[in-house]
């Protein structure tokens, strides 16, 4: 059977993963974790450019890209895998870093990785973090993400002009958005509106329909760069 006849982007299957990586050891170390727990990986790239090419060969359901990389890094292999000449259904990305907060986590959210992980994750979060986010979902906390876009990002001037305009957004959903960004679970989100999680999850889903974003991570750095919240504003606002 082909790679492209296998790759259905519909969920079905255990998740095929490409692994970014110049570290041998950690490609053969994340290698014989997935594997163990039923994870398929499809293929491994030392650098940038290779992931780029490996991704379009083998069509993954999910990439963990090293985001520093020789030549090409991770955040511009990200860019280009989730660019104008993606699939119609292309990978989740996973960012890898050594460092907590890393400088250019928040510029590979911002073009499309669906979160991040340390290097140093266990291997339970590991096959979990695939899991997750194949389903559809942000991998990484809405607080971390939140502490990301504190220490890094800047003012556009463009709340006005950008095309996540979120005058689309009723006032219900404007309010679980900007909790969402401040880092309430759907849980607490759920306690906080006296929602049902199930009914918090179409709120949620609806933002990111009408806000045209992949998931939760890039829903927190929308509410950011929308001027919703600012960096630094960290009360959590009221139910209304």
């Amino acid at each position: 059977m082909s790679t492209e006849a296998r790759h259905t982007g519909d969920g079905s299957g255990p998740p095929r993963v490409v692994i970014a990586d110049d570290q041998a050891l950690v490609r053969t170390g994340f290698r014989m974790i997935l594997a163990a727990d039923g994870i398929e990986v499809v293929g491994e790239a030392t650098d940038g450019d290779e992931a780029v090419t490996v991704v379009r060969r083998t069509l993954p359901d999910v990439v963990l890209m090293d985001i520093r990389m020789p030549g090409t890094d991770g955040l511009e292999a990200t860019r280009r895998i989730l660019g104008p000449d993606a699939p119609s259904t292309p990978p989740r990305v996973i960012i890898l870093t050594t460092y907590d907060l890393d400088q250019y986590v928040y510029g590979a959210l911002s073009v499309g990785a669906s979160g991040f992980l340390l290097k140093d994750v266990t291997p339970e979060h590991l096959s979990a973090a695939v899991r997750l986010v194949r389903s559809g979902d942000a991998l990484l906390a809405p607080s971390i993400t939140r502490r990301l876009v504190e220490r890094f990002a800047m003012p556009t001037g463009r709340t006005t002009t950008m095309h996540r305009d979120l005058s689309t957004l009723t006032r219900r959903e404007l309010e679980v958005l900007e909790s969402l960004a401040r880092g309430l679970s759907n849980a607490e989100l759920a306690a906080r509106f006296h929602l049902s999680e199930a009914t918090v999850k179409t709120h949620v889903t609806h933002i990111l329909a009408k806000l045209q974003l992949r998931d939760r991570a890039q829903a927190v750095i929308a509410a950011y760069e929308t001027g919703l919240i600012t960096p630094g504003s960290l009360e959590t606002p009221s139910a209304g």
